[in-house]
């Protein structure tokens, strides 16, 4: 879990450790930064600024259980790193489109 103040790793360093396109890398940085979430310093790397509200710590047991089993389906259905960023991403976004518009 990161926190304010924390650095995120350099894209080079997330395309040697998932095996993903750069450009997805670089694309999600951007939306990071667009929502406020991390700032970009030239030279010195990027960095978190806020976080989302967090989870309760009980709670990230199973959440992450049930995230490595959708992973593990996504990898069988035939899926690659970067579709499987994509689907998540589209999803992500259509549920908070959604959520924003029942509140």
């Amino acid at each position: 879990m990161l926190r304010v103040g924390d650095q995120l790793p350099t894209v080079r360093e997330v395309v040697a450790a998932i095996v993903i396109n750069p450009n997805t890398v670089l694309k999600a940085y951007r939306e990071l930064e667009r929502e406020g979430l991390v700032a970009s310093r030239p030279g010195q790397g990027t960095f978190v600024k806020r976080t989302l509200g967090e989870a309760p710590q009980a709670d990230l047991p199973a959440l992450r259980r049930d995230l490595l089993t959708w992973l593990a389906m996504a990898s069988a259905a035939g899926l690659d790193g970067e579709s499987v960023l994509a689907l998540f991403t589209s999803t992500f976004q259509e549920a908070q489109h959604h959520n924003e518009a029942t509140a």
